[in-house]
């Protein structure tokens, strides 16, 4: 039987240290937070959803940060480490990198393909195509005329604000618009990229995380609504108001034709209700479709008007306001239609 010898009380508390192979799975050592340069090119933008505001995206996103306990002595022929795919990035890499999610993220986000480089003073260059849907607030006030600043943002996981850190590239060569991203009916101004603290902490000790903004400024092409629907509407509004050339005593004829004008506006709002989503704001677009509606329907009292004073005889008021009515609708209505496309951006 062997007797148990003295235990350091010391070392019988103390916890293992930690393994050698296990220290590059932590950040790298750093006189305050570690740098993380991030640059984003935007391949394509697939779909944008009017009805659940949100947008899909394809785009290659770079982290770069530098790691010294990953330095290593090339040799002839080797001057940088590669670990390409999922197996050899999650298997066979060894050092730390950042874990970035997608904060607005809409029900999809995929990354397919990851590479890693490390240089041999330890630079580390992790380059991921991702594919994403993102959410973001849209207004449509001034619709088909509207533009809106769309954002993916990103998150770091696991490390707060002043533990790993997003830092931009000097310049503007952080953001890439590739030429061919390209949307039906919309049109891609620009890509920017800033950083801000995340709302949300995900970071560790509760502190907010850092967060990396990719901002893309689209603009909504109108021709396509003004082609389907503001040219025409604008022509029955405009030959509705051949009514002031009829005869006073056909009343019936003038009204028919009035009212023709007025059902066929009341078809272009129901068409917009499929073209649009149901919001409970005007657009410039509502304000157009009414402003018609509204103008074919003061014709109708023009007519019962006209027609009022024909019977009484007062056959020389009647054709004065005919006359009247010929140039005042026409520039009324031109007027207001022109006034909403002007005013309203000013006002919104």
């Amino acid at each position: 039987m062997l007797a148990a010898g003295p235990v350091d009380a010391a070392s019988a508390t103390s916890p293992p240290p930690i393994p050698a192979n296990l220290l590059p799975l932590t950040p790298p050592p750093a006189d305050g937070p570690v740098m993380i340069y991030p640059s984003f090119e935007l391949n394509d933008i697939n779909a944008i959803s009017d009805v659940e505001e949100t947008f899909e995206f394809t785009g290659v996103l770079t982290l770069v940060w530098r790691d010294p306990r990953l330095a290593f002595q090339p040799t002839e022929g080797v001057d940088e480490l590669v670990f390409q795919g999922d197996y050899q990035f999650d298997e066979v890499g060894t050092g730390w990198y950042p874990t970035v999610v997608l904060a607005n993220e809409s029900g999809l986000f995929e990354v397919n393909g990851v590479v890693l480089r490390v240089k041999p003073d330890g630079t580390c260059t992790l380059v991921q195509t991702i594919n994403a849907t993102a959410e973001f607030d849209m207004d449509m006030r001034l619709f088909p005329f509207d533009s809106h600043s769309m954002e993916a943002v990103f998150q770091l996981v696991g490390f707060n604000r002043d533990e790993v850190r997003f830092q931009p590239f000097p310049g503007d060569g952080s953001a890439v618009l590739e030429h061919r991203a390209s949307l039906p009916h919309w049109h891609i101004r620009e890509l920017h990229l800033q950083t801000r603290e995340g709302a949300a902490s995900y970071g560790a000790d509760g502190l907010p995380t850092s967060t990396l903004v990719v901002g893309i400024e689209v603009e909504r092409n109108s021709f396509y609504i003004r082609r389907l629907v503001s040219f025409p509407l604008a022509v029955i509004v405009l030959l509705s108001f051949s009514v002031f050339w009829m005869e006073r005593s056909s009343l019936g004829d003038r009204t028919s034709v009035s009212f023709i004008g007025i059902l066929t506006g009341v078809s272009y709002q129901l068409v917009m209700g499929d073209v649009m989503p149901e919001i409970s704001y005007f657009t410039v677009m509502h304000g157009f479709l009414i402003f018609s509606f509204l103008t074919m329907c003061a014709t109708v009292v023009i007519n019962l008007w006209v027609g009022a004073l024909d019977k009484k005889g007062h056959y020389d008021l009647g054709d004065s306001i005919d006359r009247r009515c010929r140039w005042i609708f026409p520039l009324l209505y031109l007027g207001g239609s022109v006034s909403m496309v002007v005013v309203a951006p000013l006002l919104f």
